[in-house]
């Protein structure tokens, strides 16, 4: 194709969650430190075989999911219908529009935990039929009820149908085209069948669980626990005092007789924090991704540095837990700018302040920082990596 998608992943996040309990719609409330509808997007994203993804929101939450997709390069953002048949529709649309594609997952948020192998499962699954779904046997007894349990259903036959869905792009969005418009779905499965189009199965996961009530937000924080790795890494920096330089730490202008020097802005703090965060994925230290040799770095701000070990991290779907930053020095005081510094660091990673900490020492007048001829910093950073689900 010369334009459009191979295949695309249709992320439906337009629904009010009103039974999940939560003060805001559940695919914004947070996950394991990210947004629910973060989880999905990012598993697309990653993914090698998805080539663009598409977000599909209410027209009155598209403001509160750009906050939630926080830079994360989705093609589109699609407002969505009165129901989620109306708003996968209008994905599809906006897919159509964007040039098509050949393949398109089509996913509902409230499953955040999407495991690549499932994905790996229905496009290889898409090669000899026009759409596929992941199931899970049904394990529990089932029957009937109304005032009093009723007659046992038998299970044979039946199973549990999850999201993703996938399906030949021209062949669901047609199908959905045909649908009447005064009849509801219960999937798109549905949809696609009702042209006499043959939907496969394949294996499901029990990551998929969907988030319907309160106590699911406990029971997907748990899976995502036990697939998850908690990585801690350690960095440091030192550089030196001179007269007629700006002294830059944690991201905040210090008024000071001296400045440090170096290559770029030389903060020190944001330059072992940015070497904290490369060490958790183990991507190589500051100097390996912004080289001293490098005249394009030469006075630049140390925000972008920390900004883009912050992305690394995020790519490698990671969410930082917490950092720790020592700033060693004899003068000046840190105390007065700590709170500043902690707002300012706190703002390029995207967390909370209260995930960040800042201290200080002295060495008590001993060596280069006791005899004021430089300032060091050392930090610890802690990020959750996502398994591979």
């Amino acid at each position: 194709m010369k334009s459009g998608f191979h295949n695309v992943a249709l992320i439906v996040a337009a629904g009010k969650g009103e039974r999940a309990g939560a003060a805001r719609p559940k695919q914004f409330a947070l996950l394991g430190g990210k947004p629910v509808v973060a989880h999905s997007i990012d598993a697309a994203l990653t993914h090698p075989a998805i080539d663009g993804v598409i977000v599909v929101t209410a027209a009155d939450q598209r403001q509160a999911m750009e906050v939630a997709l926080d830079g994360r390069d989705v093609r589109a953002i699609v407002d969505g219908g009165a129901s989620r048949r109306e708003s996968v529709l209008a994905g599809l649309e906006a897919i159509s529009a964007l040039g098509g594609a050949v393949r398109v997952l089509i996913h509902d948020a409230a499953r955040p935990l999407l495991p690549h192998a499932v994905i790996d499962r229905l496009l290889a699954q898409l090669d000899g039929s026009a759409g596929a779904v992941p199931v899970l046997p049904v394990a529990d007894t089932l029957a009937t009820a109304d005032e009093a349990l009723g007659d046992i259903v038998p299970r044979t036959g039946l199973v549990r149908v999850q999201t993703p869905q996938a399906f030949r792009f021209d062949a669901i969005l047609a199908a959905h085209r045909l649908w009447p418009v005064d009849q509801e779905a219960t999937d798109d499965a549905q949809i696609l069948r009702a042209v006499e189009l043959e939907v496969a199965m394949v294996e499901g996961d029990s990551m998929l669980e969907k988030i319907t009530h309160p106590q699911d937000f406990a029971s997907a924080e748990a899976r995502l626990a036990a697939r998850a790795s908690i990585r801690t890494a350690m960095g440091y920096d030192v550089h030196r005092l001179v007269a007629g330089e700006e002294l830059w730490l944690g991201g905040v202008l210090i008024p000071h007789d001296k400045g440090l020097s170096g290559h770029s802005d030389a903060d020190v703090a944001l330059h072992a924090l940015t070497d904290a965060l490369l060490g958790t994925i183990g991507a190589g230290d500051i100097g390996m991704h912004f080289p001293p040799s490098d005249p394009q770095w030469r006075g630049a701000s140390s925000d972008r540095f920390l900004e883009h070990a912050a992305a690394l991290v995020a790519e490698a779907r990671g969410s930082i837990e917490h950092v720790d930053l020592t700033i060693i020095c004899e003068a000046p005081k840190i105390g007065p700018y700590r709170d500043a510094m902690r707002n300012r660091i706190a703002a390029l990673l995207r967390v909370d302040m209260a995930r960040v900490s800042i201290k200080a020492t002295t060495t008590e007048r001993l060596g280069f920082t006791g005899r004021g001829e430089g300032i060091a910093a050392q930090a610890v950073a802690t990020v959750r990596i996502s398994g591979d689900i």
